[in-house]
């Protein structure tokens, strides 16, 4: 089993920096609970690990189908409770595919692939919510 770790070193107010891969990433609160707003907030950043993570392993199977995208876009809309500690119950991650002739059984079979067996951060997020998909093929 690997071990990971980073730092998050505090700046001022409430912003921290924090090195992942050898990129710098700032994040920080909305003035309303004394941040200046010099980075995003840490909870969205979930909803970008999941996207990011989820997209990289879509378009890496596509492109070994040899199926031809011309755009790829992945939303991710996520529920969060009202009361403290305030948290995302569920999320939707929402694949849009642009392309010449995309076939529906390979674009979905990738979807499926990531979902189940090689996205890392869906794998981890199941284990506290309920994680849905939905997938939009725009053939040109």
């Amino acid at each position: 089993m690997d071990k990971i770790s980073i730092q998050a070193d505090w700046l001022d107010g409430m912003a921290f920096e924090a090195e992942v891969n050898g990129h710098k990433i700032i994040i920080d609160a909305d003035e309303k609970v004394g941040g200046e707003n010099r980075g995003p907030r840490p909870k969205p950043l979930m909803l970008v690990a999941l996207a990011g993570c989820t997209g990289m392993d879509v378009v890496s199977i596509l492109k070994k189908m040899r199926e031809d995208v011309k755009k790829f876009r992945v939303s991710v809309e996520a529920l969060q409770t009202d009361e403290h500690p305030k948290h995302y119950v569920e999320m939707k991650v929402i694949y849009e595919f642009w392309g010449n002739n995309l076939n529906p059984e390979n674009v979905n079979k990738a979807v499926k692939l990531s979902d189940e067996k090689y996205c890392g951060v869906s794998a981890a997020y199941k284990k506290g919510m309920k994680l849905t998909h939905e997938v939009i093929i725009h053939n040109e």
